[in-house]
């Protein structure tokens, strides 16, 4: 395989970070190409799979709440544009407690930053959900709903696809091929190449290329880096793998069961638009009405054990069958004994605190680091690629959550 020379940057990853992020550079005038080990959206990645949310609820985030409204329009603009309809707007009700109209819990937070940025939303009572979602079973402790009208699912694997796809049409020059963990000479302040292997051995590598950069060539200003190319890591649960020594401990994978359940025969109450998607933040779980003939999506937001990408089982346990089938049941009772007709195991690749990590190399100029998508991040890829072209582009103040120096060894969870 012949690996083209002389582009202005390389991204590394072409899920949903990483693939948007290099349609944003090449709408900005660079020669982009895109590498990725096993092509996009392929399914050891936190980008593939089926289905993912979008919604606007971040509590008091406001900064995610600003970034799902920028994304939604992107990618429906995208749809437009190549033809795929691959967003659902089923809406996306969020099940609230009594607890949960104090002004300090998280829906409570939402519903004030919907008010503050104009957020289309409802508020549904008790009696409102039953009527409106007579087959959700609602605990006795649940009291009232936060509704997103406009929100719903993104059709998680073919939509990264489809920008990979108007990438490559725009210009983008997409490879297939692993890389391998960089090396710059100690005391460099540039990545001048990334080396890949050659892929048809597992064991051994058997050939080495190179990837270099017109250095001489890139637009004057990039990234800081005195006009050379910029190289953008964005390798979701890879990051940790590819930078050991400086992301090994601030990346933490973990292993996330999905499941889909059969639905009986005929029965439209479990499919848009009778049911929508739903949060039940209490009981960490959320769900999907079912999409594309595949049956209701359910998953238990709970952050797994450890996992590796590469090697780890993608396989469900017993046990997480059988916890999912427990909150089936007792959520949606006509459905107790339903059948898993799919599953999935995917995983997480948090941060500490779940914030995303959008940030410079600490010692390497031209070099971008971009992942930490914490189970939140897939509805968020247009904004972090615009961000992502306007720092290395343009420069400016960087948003201080998104840093490297924020990402801690410890990790305390608080976005979801």
């Amino acid at each position: 395989m012949h690996m083209p020379k002389g582009f202005d940057a390389v991204v590394i990853g072409a899920g949903t970070f990483g693939a948007w992020t290099a349609l944003h550079l090449r709408r900005r005038g660079l020669r982009v190409a895109l590498v990725d080990a096993h092509g996009p959206a392929h399914n050891r990645a936190s980008s593939g799979g089926e289905s993912r949310i979008i919604r606007m609820g971040y509590g008091q985030n406001e900064i995610y709440t600003r970034s799902s409204m920028r994304a939604l329009p992107r990618w429906q603009e995208l749809f437009a544009l190549t033809g795929q309809p691959l967003f659902h707007r089923t809406g996306v009700v969020w099940l609230g407690r009594d607890a949960d109209h104090a002004g300090g819990s998280y829906l409570a937070r939402s519903l004030a930053t919907f008010e503050r940025l104009g957020v289309p939303h409802q508020t549904l009572s008790r009696p409102e959900l039953t009527r409106l979602y007579p087959q959700i079973a609602l605990n006795e402790s649940i009291s009232w709903g936060l509704l997103e009208p406009e929100s719903g699912v993104l059709m998680a694997r073919r939509a990264v696809a489809a920008v990979v796809e108007q990438a490559v049409r725009e210009g983008v020059e997409c490879q297939h091929a692993a890389v391998i963990p960089p090396a710059a000479p100690e005391g460099a302040t540039r990545l001048e190449e990334v080396q890949v292997e050659d892929g048809q051995s597992i064991t051994a590598i058997t050939a080495i290329r190179a990837i270099r950069l017109a250095l001489d060539a890139a637009p004057s200003g990039a990234g800081g880096a005195h006009g050379s190319g910029v190289f953008v890591f964005a390798c979701g649960p890879w990051l940790g793998k590819l930078f050991p020594d400086l992301l090994g401990d601030r990346i933490f994978n973990t292993r996330q069961e999905v499941f889909f359940f059969g639905v009986p025969p005929g029965d439209t109450r479990f499919r848009p638009p009778a049911l929508p998607t739903w949060i039940d933040l209490a009981e960490e779980a959320y769900g999907m009405p079912g999409l594309d003939s595949r049956g209701l999506k359910l998953a238990i937001d709970r952050h797994g054990p450890g996992f590796d990408p590469d090697t780890g089982s993608r396989l469900p346990t017993a046990e997480g069958i059988s916890q999912a089938s427990q909150y089936l049941a007792k959520v949606f009772p006509a459905l107790a004994g339903a059948p898993v007709v799919e599953s999935r195991v995917c995983q997480y690749e948090n941060t500490s605190s779940g914030d995303f990590l959008l940030d410079r190399h600490p010692t390497l100029q031209n070099v971008w680091l971009a992942g930490g998508g914490s189970g939140h991040g897939f509805k968020h890829g247009p904004s972090v690629g615009e961000y992502l072209a306007g720092q290395i582009l343009d420069g400016g103040p960087s948003e201080p959550r998104f840093s490297l120096e924020t990402k801690q060894a410890v990790q305390h969870r608080a976005i979801f």
